[in-house]
C-alpha cells in the first residue's frame, strides 16, 4: 500500500464531505493505492455517523473513535499503530492542509529518501497577534533547543517513512515535536517543503493561546527527556554527589576550625552561631535529595508498565 492517510479531528462534520471527496480525487488522479483513517477524538457533532457513511461507501476509509477527548497526540498515537502505508500522511480536518500537496510529499519520501517531511506554511491566514507571531516565537525556540531545523513545527501536514511512525512514542501533546522525537529515534533526514495554507472555511479553532504555553513546557520536557530520560542519574546524581560533597567538606572545614581553635586557646564561637554551618547542612540535605530523586528515576524506568492512555470506543474497517 502506497499511501496512509491519518486525519486528527473534533467536531469537524461541515468540512468531512468537502475533504474526504477532495482526498480521493487526488488518490484517484495518482493511481495511489491508500487507506484513509479518520481519528475522532470524542467528536460531539455528527463527525463520526459520516465517517461510518465513508467507511461503507469506500472500503479504504478506516475509523478510530475515542470515548471522549483524550487530545490530538494520543490518536496520531493511535493512527500510527494501525497504519499500514509505505508512507504515512498526517493532515488537519479543517480544510486548512491541502490534499494536493500529498503528491510531492510523497515523492519526497520515496524518491529523495527523507525519513520525515513536514509542511511549512510560509503564507499564513491566521491571525497575526494571536497565531502568527507566538507561533514564530515557538518556533525560533524550538530550533534552538532540539537542533531540528524547521520553521513550522506546528504544522499538521507531515509525511513519514512507515518505519518512522512504529518507532516514536507520542504522547502528552508531544505532536508538535514528532520531527524532534524522530531525530532522537534515530531517523536523521528530516526535511522541509512549503505548503499552502489556507483561511479556515468552517466553524472556529479547537486551539488557543495555551497551546503556546504548553508547547513551551513540552520543549523542556522533550529536551531533558532527549538528554536524561533513559538515565536520570547522569543528571541528579551528579548534581546531588556535587553538592553533597561541596556541604560535606564545607562542613568539615568548620569542625576543623572549631578544633584548631579549642586547640590553640583562641576565642570562639558555636558551630551553630555560624551561619556557615547551615549553609553546608542545607548542601548536603539538598544534595541527597537529588541523588534519590536520580536513583528512584532508575528504578522506574526499569519497572515501568505502558500504561492505556486512551479508550476506544468504536473501530470501523480495522
Amino acid at each position: 500500500m502506497n499511501l496512509s492517510i491519518l486525519i486528527p479531528l473534533l467536531n469537524e462534520e461541515e468540512s468531512l464531505k468537502e475533504l474526504y471527496t477532495w482526498i480521493i480525487k487526488v488518490m484517484q488522479s495518482n493511481n495511489y493505492s491508500y487507506e484513509i483513517i479518520f481519528l475522532d477524538d470524542g467528536s460531539t457533532d455528527n463527525s463520526w455517523s459520516i465517517i461510518e457513511k465513508f467507511a461503507t461507501e469506500n472500503p479504504n476509509v478506516k475509523g478510530i473513535r475515542f470515548m471522549k477527548n483524550f487530545g490530538k497526540s494520543q490518536a496520531l498515537h493511535a493512527g500510527f499503530a494501525k497504519a499500514k502505508g509505505d508512507v504515512i500522511i498526517t493532515m488537519d480536518a479543517d480544510l486548512q492542509d491541502s490534499p494536493e500537496e500529498i503528491p510531492g510529499l510523497y515523492n519526497m519520501i520515496t524518491s529523495q529518501n527523507f525519513d520525515l517531511v513536514s509542511g511549512w506554511k510560509k503564507k499564513r491566514y491566521d491571525s497575526v497577534v494571536a497565531k502568527n507571531l507566538p507561533s514564530k516565537l515557538f518556533n525560533w525556540a524550538a530550533r534552538k533547543t532540539s537542533g531540528v531545523e524547521l520553521n513550522d513545527f506546528n504544522c499538521g501536514l507531515k509525511a513519514y517513512k512507515n518505519v518512522v511512525v512504529k518507532n516514536i512514542e507520542v504522547s502528552g501533546e508531544m505532536h508538535r515535536y514528532i520531527p524532534v522525537l524522530a531525530k532522537n529515534a534515530g531517523f536523521g533526514k528530516i526535511g522541509e517543503k512549503v505548503v499552502q495554507h489556507q483561511a479556515r472555511k468552517y466553524g472556529e479553532t479547537k486551539f488557543g493561546m495555551e497551546r503556546f504555553i504548553n508547547g513551551f513546557l513540552d520543549l523542556i520536557t522533550i529536551w531533558f527527556l532527549s538528554r536524561f530520560g533513559k538515565r536520570p542519574m547522569h543528571l541528579f546524581g551528579a548534581m546531588g554527589s556535587l553538592m553533597f560533597i561541596i556541604g560535606f567538606l564545607l562542613a568539615g572545614y568548620i569542625g576543623v576550625s572549631k578544633l584548631y581553635h579549642m586547640y590553640t586557646n583562641v576565642r570562639y564561637s558555636l558551630v551553630t552561631d555560624n551561619p556557615w554551618f547551615f549553609i553546608a547542612l542545607t548542601t548536603m540535605i539538598l544534595g541527597t535529595q537529588l541523588f534519590l530523586a536520580g536513583f528512584l528515576g532508575e528504578i522506574i524506568l526499569r519497572t515501568k508498565s505502558n500504561e492505556e492512555r486512551y479508550k476506544i470506543s468504536s473501530e470501523v474497517n480495522l
